[in-house]
This record gives C-alpha cells, structure tokens and sequence, in this order.
C-alpha cells in the first residue's frame, strides 16, 4: 500500500470515528473493519480509500461511501456489506437478489386518469458497462471510449425510441440552454461525488440523449455509466415503464452490463443497487402535505420515499414532492414498480378522504 494512502486512510478514520457524524460509513467502520480492508485492492487497483474518500471529506453524508469498480463489493464486502443491509431495509449479507424480471408491462395504467394530482411520471434505472471501472478509475481514454460506444449504440434505437446523442463536450450554448431549459443537462457532480473523484476530465466523455418525443433519456457518465430514464406529464405509469423496458432490453443486446449474483446490477453507489429501479411521480398533496411529516410517515408505510420537487437536498417548490419507491433489492424490478404503483394509489385515497 502506497504511504501516502495509508497516511490518509489512519487520519480520515481517526476524523470520522471521532466526529458525531449520522453517516452510515461512520456507523460500520469499526476499527475492526478499517483494520481488516486497509490494506486491500480490487483487480482494478482501487483501495479503501477511493470508496470512503467522499465520506471522510463530507462527515455530513447520509451514506458515505462509494464503489470505484465493481470488483470492490467483493473486496470490501466488511463495510459495504452491514451498509447495504441497514440502507436496504434487511438484504443481509446471505440474501440473494432475484433475477431480472420486468414483469407484465400491461397490468400497470393510469394512475391519476383524472389529472388531479400527478405533474409527470418517471421511471429509471442504472447500468454499468462491464470490464470498465466506475467513475474514480476511469482514464480519460475510457471515458471517450464509452462515450463512443454509448452513442453508437443510442443512435440506431428505432421506433418511438429514436432520437440523437448530444456530447457535452463541444456543446453549442443554443443546445445547452435548450437542453437546461428541458429539464435535462446534468450538471458537474456535487461536493459529495467531486469528493469521490466522480467528475474528474469533465465533460469528457459525458453526454446526453433523448428521443423526439422527450419521454426517453439518457444519461451517459453522470454520476453512473448510464442512466436510463423514460417520462412524460401525467401519471400513465403503464406507459413509462412499458418504454423504459423495451429501450434496456434494445440498449443490452450490444452493452453488456455489470451484474453480479447476490448484488444484482451494480453501480457508483450502495444505495442503488439490485433493480436499481427509481419509479417516481411529480405529485401534488395538499392536505396531506400540510404537515410534511405526516406525509413521510404514511408514505414510509408504503416503502415510498419523499423528496423535493428537484429531488434529494431540495425543497418542494409549489407543493410539489417526488416520490418513488425506497426499495430496489430483494425484490424484481416489476414489484419495486408495483410497490411505488401501489403507494401512489394509496396516497391519494388518503387525500381524498381528508
């Protein structure tokens, strides 16, 4: 182990062990387990240091921790391990992620057929391409090589799904601001994902694409390798996850993704894997927002998660809340669906009876 990291490791656990940080990294980074991985490194040559760097930096995380490759489940399987568990509500270290399996995309419809409530419905997920790292190992040579095997293979997509591939590198400002102006520009990670050497040779090898219509997008080297995310106004779920299931299974015929067999799709961080399905909706609740955490509380019952109108760390602008389903392991990606599906339903029953 190079000194240097060494050095940086003993001193960001000592500032961490004795802050009163929440994270979930300070919480299971016992001197027992620091003492037992310090000194291990993936087949990608990542160390304990590349996943908790973001967490020592920001003692303020709610998590803490991030994977540099997807070899570093397996190596430091004594921390991410007890997170995964506490984070994914019980998927304990013997639990093993089901199989992929979308279900029937024709049992799920309209959630708000009358447009009361629901602004947009959107459903995403993760991808990471296999044999790459993650974003802290990345060279500038892979991130153009993804870029370009990303792109080539959006731009053949077909259908309703057909569209064009905008690199943010040499972007004109008239595509950037049309794309601001969408909704859709990521912006260069937060303090959280610089900390985790998450933007390192922006913009390179970062893109953008959507179809026509603007109901599917993509995402190429934000914070994951791909995000894949199908939308539109209103609350037709059926036909957002529809899209979204037959642009992955386009999409995988010539990417293969990084999966793993008790982990189920893997990505940059903890929090999102398995399905790594977020199903949300742009909805407005006002009564029973009137007191946001009676809100949480009944949303909570329904495995359903609630965040600002711009999603985690931002207010709810006009009354507006994103909430998606919490779960996303131990479970198919159809159920993490339904269960978001379900929620919703009942959330607005509530309303209704108020």
């Amino acid at each position: 182990m190079d000194p240097a990291v060494s050095a940086k490791l003993e001193q960001g656990w000592s500032a961490l062990s004795s802050s009163d940080s929440k994270s979930l990294l300070k919480k299971y980074l016992t001197k027992e387990v620091f003492d037992a991985t310090k000194n291990r490194k993936t087949c990608f040559g990542s160390t304990l240091l590349d996943c908790v760097q973001s967490g020592f930096e920001n003692h303020d995380s709610g998590v803490g921790i991030y994977a540099p490759d997807a070899d570093a489940y397996t190596v430091f399987a004594p921390i991410f391990d007890p997170i995964i568990e506490d984070y994914h509500k019980g998927f304990t270290a013997t639990d093993k992620h089901p199989q992929k399996d979308w279900g029937d995309v024709n049992t799920l419809g309209d959630l708000d057929p009358e447009g009361k409530y629901i602004i947009s419905t959107r459903v995403r997920c993760g991808r990471s391409l296999e044999g790459y790292p993650f974003n802290p190992l990345l060279t500038e040579q892979q991130y153009k090589e993804m870029e370009d095997k990303v792109s080539s293979t959006l731009k053949v997509l077909s259908g309703e799904l057909k569209g064009e591939f905008y690199p943010l590198t040499g972007m004109s400002k008239d595509v950037q601001q049309k794309l601001i102006d969408d909704h859709f520009l990521f912006k260069e990670g937060d303090r959280f994902l610089q900390a985790a050497n998450a933007s390192r040779f922006w913009p390179t090898g970062r893109g953008i694409f959507h179809n026509e219509n603007k109901t599917f997008l993509v995402w190429c080297n934000e914070e994951d390798h791909l995000r894949l995310i199908s939308m539109q106004q209103g609350g037709n779920l059926g036909e957002v996850y529809k899209r979204l299931v037959t642009a992955v299974n386009e999409v995988e015929k010539n990417l293969p993704f990084s999966h793993h067999d008790r982990l189920g799709f893997l990505t940059f961080c903890p929090t999102n894997l398995g399905t790594t399905i977020r199903a949300s909706v742009h909805i407005q609740l006002p009564k029973l927002a009137a007191d946001k955490s009676k809100l949480e509380e009944v949303a909570g019952k329904y495995n359903l998660q609630v965040r600002g109108t711009r999603g985690e760390h931002t207010d709810a602008e006009g009354g507006v809340y994103d909430i998606s389903n919490k779960r996303r392991m131990g479970l198919t990606e159809y159920q993490a669906v339904k269960e978001m599906n379900d929620g919703i339903k009942e959330l607005i029953k509530i309303e209704e009876s108020l």
